[in-house]
């Protein structure tokens, strides 16, 4: 998910027919009209996603596909952007990563693909524009940049994903989490991720603009498969403590800062290359001024996001950049950043909700076990 933003002229994606007529409650989001909840509910769309499988409609995402020029390498070029190992991706084989600014700062977040021939890149749909201008800046000479934003883009989560799929595509079986292949799926030729933002096991489906909605179609036939909305798709993310960026990324943080270390390569630590390289590699060494951290607050207390983290003297440490209610867990959480003195898990603080401390713990994330398939 990306920011939510207001506008005369919103867009919408290849499905927002399909998604009117199954009663999809619309709202503006990042650019687009979008559906936040269908008839079923955010609660009971959550619920769906964790123990059968849901149908989320990602299209509003920006897909981009980078060629290498003759004599030219891609994963070299978008390295000079990202702190992420893109140069030892096999094909079939994806990665997060980030573009960071020359002061560690997190320009957006995304997945980038290796088919073999060319590298494919997801940005978020409210940063998509500004990704796309940075990448031409920046890589034409080395490049061929194509923006595929008018492709149908479609998740595919939950537990029986793998199952639905399998059965119009026997092939996606065998893929693990974090691989991607050109699938035929009714016809009409797809590229298929098994990944998502969910943290359940699942597929991202890259279709044809004209074969989006009938490739849902196909897909929501089977009575376990439900349409699900962005109020959903926001709550499942947190409980998997995936960041949102906007939110829990921004431009002002770090990778590191925000527990993304794992994302940058081992190498690249070492001898960097990247914009913010210097600063990024120093608090890795170091340690950051700050670190995001989730949060349980006792009882049913919500701390929505710009909540203040305070210690036992009151002093202000931090602040909650996400927070909700849980489905899976019956219970609210958050997640936020607080100095580092304050980040371990199991620290109790408080979170000023309403100018009233309500109690709450620093908890390990994910808050509910990821689920991706490895093998």
């Amino acid at each position: 998910m990306a920011e939510t933003t207001a506008s005369d002229s919103l867009k919408r994606t290849p499905l927002y027919a399909l998604h009117v007529e199954l009663g999809g409650k619309i709202v503006p989001f990042a650019g687009y009209e979008m559906p936040v909840q269908f008839p079923m509910g955010i609660l009971n769309e959550h619920l769906h996603t964790r123990r059968a499988v849901g149908l989320f409609d990602v299209s509003h995402m920006g897909q981009v596909r980078l060629t290498a020029k003759p004599g030219k390498s891609a994963a070299a070029a978008i390295e000079r952007l990202v702190p992420g190992d893109i140069a030892g991706l096999k094909p079939g084989q994806m990665r997060y990563t980030q573009l960071t600014n020359g002061q560690g700062g997190i320009l957006d977040d995304f997945m980038v693909t290796s088919t073999g021939d060319h590298l494919l890149m997801v940005f978020n749909a409210a940063c998509k524009d500004a990704d796309l201008a940075h990448v031409r800046q920046h890589l034409s000479d080395d490049v061929e940049i194509e923006p595929m934003f008018a492709r149908g883009l479609l998740a595919l989560q939950g537990p029986e994903a793998v199952d639905v799929l399998g059965r119009h595509a026997p092939q996606v079986r065998a893929m693990t989490f974090m691989t991607g292949s050109f699938v035929v799926i009714d016809g009409a030729e797809c590229y298929v991720t098994r990944s998502g933002y969910t943290g359940c096991d699942g597929y991202e489906i890259s279709t044809p603009g004209d074969a989006a909605e009938r490739i849902a179609r196909l897909l929501l036939k089977d009575d376990r498969v439900k349409p699900i909305g962005l109020g959903a798709r926001d709550s499942l993310r947190l409980e998997a403590g995936l960041c949102l960026y906007g939110h829990d990324i921004d431009t002002t943080t770090t990778p590191v800062e925000a527990g993304l270390t794992w994302s940058i390569g081992k190498e690249r630590r070492a001898k960097g290359g990247f914009p913010g390289d210097e600063i990024i590699i120093r608090q890795i060494a170091s340690g950051p001024p700050r670190r995001r951290v989730g949060l349980r607050p006792e009882g049913r207390t919500i701390a929505r996001e710009g909540t203040e983290i305070v210690d036992a003297s009151g002093a202000v440490v931090g602040k909650v950049t996400s927070g909700g209610f849980g489905p899976s867990l019956n219970g609210p959480l958050a997640m936020g950043y607080v100095e580092r003195a304050h980040a371990a898990a199991g620290t109790k603080l408080a979170l000023l909700v309403r100018g009233k401390p309500a109690p709450a713990e620093i908890v390990a994330m994910p808050f509910v076990k990821h689920t991706y398939w490895r093998g």
